[in-house]
């Protein structure tokens, strides 16, 4: 296998963009990353999208970038693993150059989810979930991960306001990302006294679905243009880690086991150990998914992932840096392009080019996203080399 390196980035604005249409959008962010990357001419182009069919009524993703792109004639096809999606795209195109199919892979999450009203969205989003067993029965994944809240204060004695770490900080490092939906950090006080979206998730527990497209170039590394200007940033660890689609199916609910068996195989591949990272943007789509993550990935014991995020231990200058540029919660929630959004963002640390929100002497990036609570989880680590 060859090293992938990350040749260029692009990302758009997230949030309600009304007067840009799926394809328009997608093509914003993969001609940023080929700008990036020099004009380097992809040989493949992999879509990570989530509800484009159901939402803008548009499939076939693949040939509907490749031709509004004017990259006609190339291997281009859409994956879809629910909110993993993109990063399940990022893991195609990885392979495709490190097997050497490719040179040259472009990598595009792109997610519509104003085509919808809300109720419109969250029964599409609903469709990641066991169709005949949980969404049949009213089951969205914001109900499902209020049930899992309410389980995890039950058996750990966890306070009700104690995610407050969670989005405190996402919404703090949103403040410094000139692309996020929410620009402003939160108090604590304006956290407690928030109105309830499904008890005990208030409207800052739960990341706001958002319009919005990213992408990265890959490339071998000989390809990789000689005056990019720019630090090398290779994909070092690569996994994806399926589990029980349908959550009453595992021995416990409050265990999400794929998201730990893939930072295991993503961080053994690359040869570090977790406690080696610099940085780690997590799926905080719901505040409990932050805390059942720094918990499959033995940062925290059981039943302590949320105090984890007192203290400013989560913070750009904490312990373990998470959601640097605002996560789902601030940078907002472009479903499929999620992975992809995480990939930029993580490469601009890397690079030191994340500005405001630049961690110290970052090296090494760990990156997931989750389909559901954890049916399918997707982690990439990438390295400053």
């Amino acid at each position: 296998m060859r090293d992938v390196i990350v040749a260029g980035v692009g990302q758009t604005q997230v949030g309600e963009l009304w007067d840009v249409s799926l394809r328009e959008l997608g093509f914003m962010a993969l001609e940023a990353a080929r700008e990036d990357a020099g004009r380097l001419a992809p040989q493949a182009l992999y879509v990570g999208n989530m509800l484009s069919a159901a939402l803008s009524h548009q499939g076939h993703l693949g040939a509907l970038m490749a031709d509004f792109a004017g990259l006609q004639g190339i291997e281009a096809f859409s994956v879809e693993a629910a909110g993993a999606s993109g990063g399940a795209a990022l893991r195609q195109g990885y392979l495709a150059v490190a097997s050497g199919a490719v040179d040259v892979a472009l990598v595009l999450g792109v997610e519509k989810m104003s085509e919808q009203t809300v109720f419109g969205v969250e029964a599409a989003a609903a469709t990641g979930l066991d169709g005949d067993y949980e969404a049949e029965h009213g089951l969205t994944l914001t109900s499902q991960a209020a049930l899992l809240t309410q389980r995890y204060m039950y058996e750990f004695g966890m306070p009700k306001h104690a995610l407050a770490g969670f989005p405190l900080t996402a919404h703090a490092n949103g403040a410094g990302n000139i692309h996020a939906m929410f620009q402003k950090a939160i108090k604590l006080e304006s956290y407690q006294k928030a109105g309830n979206v499904s008890e005990p998730l208030n409207m800052f527990d739960v990341a706001p679905n958002a319009d919005g497209a990213a992408a990265v170039l890959l490339v071998a590394p000989d390809v990789m243009p000689g005056d990019a200007g720019h630090k090398r940033v290779r994909i070092s660890g690569s996994s994806v880690v399926t589990d029980t689609l349908a959550l009453h199916d595992r021995p416990d609910p409050l265990v999400f086991n794929a998201a730990r068996l893939s930072i295991e195989r993503a961080c053994q591949q690359a040869g570090i150990g977790v406690q080696d990272v610099d940085l780690f943007e997590l799926h905080d789509a719901f505040s409990i998914y932050g805390a059942l993550t720094l918990e499959a990935a033995g940062l925290a014991g059981k039943g302590e992932g949320w105090k984890w995020a007192e203290n400013g231990n989560l913070g750009l200058t904490g312990k373990l840096p998470i959601s640097t540029f605002g996560g789902l919660k601030a940078r907002g929630y472009p479903g499929g392009a999620t992975g992809v959004y995480q990939a930029v963002e993580a490469v601009l640390q890397l690079r030191g080019e994340a500005g405001k929100n630049q961690v110290a002497d970052a090296r090494q990036a760990l990156i997931q996203c989750l389909g559901g609570p954890a049916s399918t989880a997707v982690t990439h680590m990438l390295t400053n080399s």
